[in-house]
């Protein structure tokens, strides 16, 4: 073993006693200023975002592009990492973490932070952001800004498209409270019988497939799709009177609960928990700023939450949207695109008509994505592979992939080709699993070894190792890397890519892929560092 991965290993082995002296007991209360909370950190991050969309020096369209980024990540956060929290809290968890918070500590701030990050979201969109885009001739307009012919249109597509598909579901002894779905964008009506005088409270799910903001005409004008239908309600609520309409949201826990060790079949085991991930418990009502308390008193009822967790807005609910307004075509208002190239090496072996493999033979090559092309290496590495009569065998890991994966896709060349495939596919890749379930399906139809990893930990690796039958011998290809095998989100993330067919690291990438597939015992690597080894 060299001595560098010694002294490796004992810093490392330092910092786990480091960790472990932390989190006894006696020692909690010396080091609460020492060190940061996980998940304060986590709206610490968020904060840096927003502040992306605040900056004048980045172009306009990005950044509403930053703000509808942070409605995306506070969502996922309430969604695995404060339901969470709230599974410590209901199970009567009480530690503490190294810097002194118990999981009931970290709720409540979280609460007060995310109220005053919505506020100060909003205020970049409401009072930096629109006004901005208004020089542009780009508005986003309230029903009542429109002049007759505008929303006589709009209600025309009204009636043709969007009314068809609404279905009110009212709440009284015959109609339980309907099922509210994660993330969903919906209307709260409050309608009375102008006979009886009696009140009877509804809700309405807002289609996801349509877009949020409605066009006015031909211009680069907006109406949000709420407004349009909240406008158009009595066609809905016939002979009604509307007392009330507002939109509300609710984030459930969208967290797998799963036992990796007495799961019999992991791929089946996920599909369930998949269809279970659509009832999981409710965490957060977001709700605009106004509304009647006992309206929400009977949401909140309904759904078994406290005051606590609900969020008021004074704009958009769910900021997400507008990425629609980020993606208009104005290339002014948008970071200049870089068009990623290929490596040099590489483009000279194209030009010359060699493989890949021979460049990697004459020296190991070191790819930084997104400046140097995914497609021109990663995606060329696996394409070669697969076609190539001299590769006897591929294997390589998957985390996170494209739907569209033209990796997967010569995967399952290779394989009906005759090539021995093995895939390590990380079914339990967050939000992706139903992806990576339908990709582990095709590739083991298409004859492909696929595995899910190891029991209680995640794959994340991002590795790939060819054996291919050379002039002079039987070599291994190795390709490492950050990030993920997506063509999509390699033309945005900064990764690094390391191809060698150094034997060494050839031999350490046979020893981790022989771990993961099968039952060898933890392997001594000379050139990987492998976690959680």
């Amino acid at each position: 073993m060299t001595s560098w991965r010694n002294r490796l290993l004992t810093v490392y082995r330092s910092a786990q006693d480091l960790y472990a002296e932390i989190i006894d007991p006696k020692n909690i209360n010396q080091s609460v200023n020492r060190y940061i909370n996980r998940e304060l950190s986590w709206l610490d991050f968020n904060d840096r975002v927003l502040a992306l969309a605040s900056d004048k020096n980045v172009p306009l369209l990005e950044r509403c592009r930053f703000v509808s980024i942070c409605s995306s990540n506070l969502d996922e956060f309430y969604q695995i990492r404060v339901a969470a929290l709230k599974d410590q809290v209901a199970g009567d968890i009480t530690t503490k973490t190294p810097d002194g918070r118990s999981p009931l500590d970290q709720l409540r701030e979280i609460t007060e932070r995310t109220q005053s990050f919505v506020q100060r979201q909003e205020d970049v969109w409401t009072k930096e952001l629109l006004p901005q885009l208004e020089l542009f001739d780009v508005r986003v307009q309230s029903w009542s800004q429109l002049s007759a012919n505008e929303k006589a249109e709009l209600s025309k597509d009204f009636d043709q498209k969007i009314f068809p598909v609404l279905t009110p579901l009212a709440v009284d002894p015959a109609h339980p409270f309907p099922y509210i779905s994660n993330l969903a964008l919906n209307l709260a009506v409050v309608a009375s019988d102008p006979n009886s005088g009696e009140q009877r409270f509804a809700r309405l799910k807002i289609p996801k497939n349509m877009s949020r903001f409605m066009r006015v005409g031909k211009s680069n004008n907006f109406v949000l799709l709420e407004e349009l239908i909240a406008a158009n309600l009595s066609r809905l609520f016939q002979g009604m009177t509307i007392e009330q309409c507002f939109v509300f949201r609710v984030t459930r826990n969208a967290d797998l609960s799963l036992d990796d060790e007495d799961a019999e079949d992991l791929l089946a085991a996920v599909e369930i928990e998949l269809r279970r991930r659509r009832f999981g418990r409710a965490v957060r009502l977001e709700v605009p700023h106004g509304t009647a308390q006992s309206v929400i008193d009977l949401m909140c009822e309904e759904l078994e939450l406290g005051p606590e967790d609900v969020t008021y807005h004074r704009s958009i609910i769910e900021m997400g949207c507008i990425s629609q307004l980020a993606s208009l075509d104005f290339s002014s208002l948008r970071f200049q695109p870089w068009p990623p190239l290929t490596a040099g090496r590489l483009a000279a072996a194209e030009f010359n008509g060699q493989s890949i493999f021979q460049v990697i033979r004459e020296r190991q090559l070191l790819v930084h994505h997104p400046h140097e092309s995914f497609a021109s290496s990663v995606e060329t590495f696996v394409e070669q592979a697969s076609s190539d009569p001299k590769v006897h065998s591929i294997k390589m890991t998957l985390y996170r992939t494209s739907g569209d994966s033209s990796i997967a896709k010569h995967l399952v060349r290779a394989a009906e080709s005759g090539k021995q495939v093995a895939v390590v596919l990380e079914i339990k890749a967050r939000f992706d699993e139903a992806r990576n379930i339908a990709w582990a399906k095709e590739l083991e139809y298409a004859g492909v070894h696929v595995t899910y990893g190891i029991v209680g930990l995640k794959t994340h690796s991002k590795c790939i190792l060819v054996v291919r039958e050379d002039s002079d011998q039987m070599r291994r290809y190795v390709h490492v890397g950050t990030g993920n095998y997506n063509s999509t989100t390699a033309r945005m993330y900064e990764d690094i890519g390391f191809f060698t067919c150094e034997e060494a690291i050839g031999a350490d990438a046979t020893e981790l892929f022989n771990y993961l597939t099968g039952y060898a015992r933890e392997p001594d690597y000379q050139r990987l560092i492998v976690a959680p080894h």
